[in-house]
């Protein structure tokens, strides 16, 4: 008997044009990123929140020390994750890997809003809490990487960049959406109430915003283009190691496009983290704070469609050379500045914003497009998630570690310049080959 695997029906390629359902594909990838975003930004903002709810009241320091373990902690397991996400948007698809990704998401940021605290059940809280961090954090490790690749491959080829704006962009909606909701919630419910329950709806609102995700993903339609590229793969060697084949095969594409995004991936950190506490530290307050985090999340959006917009025109590389070499001159003096006056910090954290945003398409351009279709979700997923973990998630502690140090934020500043001018000399002398194309 033929033991040859049937071939799989034809599917249309769409050429230049892409797939005529490309906006509905947009639609499904935007809503996840914000979801992603949404649920990674509750759990800093209410971090204070948490720490009183799920760890001891004796030590109040201590208690949120070990609550921010559980943002390192989604950050330290997603480059196992991105691999099995990737693994399985390479054999199942991305229609498949992305209603994953958003019920994984969207569950363990429902169950943070139901568990039970420390005076209820003890130590199981805490534990729980970072049972559901870490299913977040699976989750999420696909997601970006996923939906860009979905993105990518339905578009028109002379879009691709532009497209990648929009998901870029997406994820300072999140943020956006949780820190307007948690205003508002902070000044509708009295301080007792908001520590007592409040806070909880914010990680409950989740649950419709995944929801309608999820439906909208169960609804959109598989890639036209690629699967007949992985169906030939697949019936002549199928990669039956995909996490060795991707590193063996691709190691020096992935190191390249780590150091390529690195600059940004700590400028992503400063705005989402940094920022707000370099501001409250001089004097400007909470409300101001928060209020130019706002205005920096309103930004992103815009700033990320002009850079693909642009790239599709000039290509990736030139947005990428002109883009770090601003963020090499800039930012220190955006340090040097903050502090001295309202209107020159904004001024000063609003352009690093745009910049950091301005790049971040032809990155994510290079993150998915460098790789051929068969290791695709694999190798961007990893390099993705790598870069994520080992040079931006690191950065708060980086900044904090210099201060101490040296008592001055300049430190790492020149630190951040140091990434810039690598990412900088990775767009000019070793920009990835495939990523041109």
């Amino acid at each position: 008997m033929d033991q040859r695997p049937l071939a799989s029906p034809p599917v249309a390629d769409y050429g230049d044009e892409g797939s005529p359902f490309y906006r509905k594909v947009l639609l499904t990838a935007v809503l996840g990123n914000v979801v992603e975003w949404y649920d990674n930004a509750l759990y800093g903002i209410l971090a204070v929140f948490l720490a009183r709810t799920f760890f001891p009241e004796s030590d109040p320091t201590a208690a949120l020390l070990a609550t921010y373990v559980g943002l390192i902690a989604a950050y330290a397991i997603r480059p196992v994750g991105g691999v099995l996400m990737g693994r399985l948007s390479d054999v199942r698809g991305h229609r498949f890997t992305l209603m994953l990704t958003i019920g994984l998401m969207t569950g363990g940021t429902l169950l943070i809003g139901l568990l039970p605290g420390y005076s209820a059940v003890g130590l199981a809280a805490p534990a729980l809490l970072m049972l559901c961090r870490l299913i977040q954090g699976v989750g999420a490790s696909g997601e970006y990487t996923v939906a860009a690749n979905f993105i990518l491959e339905h578009g028109p080829r002379r879009k691709r960049q532009y497209l990648a704006g929009w998901s870029v962009g997406s994820t300072s909606v999140g943020p956006l959406i949780a820190s307007l909701v948690a205003v508002a919630l902070t000044s509708a419910l009295s301080p007792e109430a908001f520590e007592s329950w409040g806070w909880r709806i914010l990680f409950l609102l989740s649950a419709p915003m995944g929801l309608v995700t999820l439906f909208i993903r169960r609804h959109a339609p598989d890639l036209p283009r690629i699967q007949k590229v992985l169906d030939h793969t697949a019936e002549i060697s199928p990669p039956s190691r995909p996490f060795v084949e991707a590193v063996r095969g691709h190691w020096r594409e992935m190191a390249q496009v780590i150091a390529l995004g690195a600059g940004q991936r700590i400028g992503t950190f400063c705005i989402s983290t940094y920022f707000v506490t370099a501001l409250i530290g001089a004097g400007f307050g909470e409300t101001r704070a928060i209020f130019a985090s706002i205005l920096a999340y309103l930004i992103g959006p815009p700033a990320a469609i002009l850079g693909g917009l642009i790239a599709d025109r000039v290509g990736g590389r030139i947005v990428l050379i002109v883009g770090f070499a601003a963020f090499t001159l800039l930012t220190v003096p955006t340090f040097l500045v903050i502090g001295t006056s309202l209107g020159v910090t904004l001024a000063a954290v609003l352009g690093f914003t745009f910049v950091n945003n301005f790049v971040g398409a032809p990155l994510t351009h290079a993150y998915v497009m460098t790789f051929s279709p068969e290791v695709r979700g694999t190798a961007s997923a990893l390099n993705y998630n790598i870069g994520t973990t080992l040079i931006g998630s690191t950065a708060p502690l980086v900044a904090a570690a210099l201060f101490a140090r040296t008592g001055s934020n300049l430190s790492f500043a020149w630190y951040m310049t140091a990434a810039c001018v690598l990412s900088l000399a990775v767009a000019v002398f070793a920009y990835p080959q495939k990523a041109k194309a």
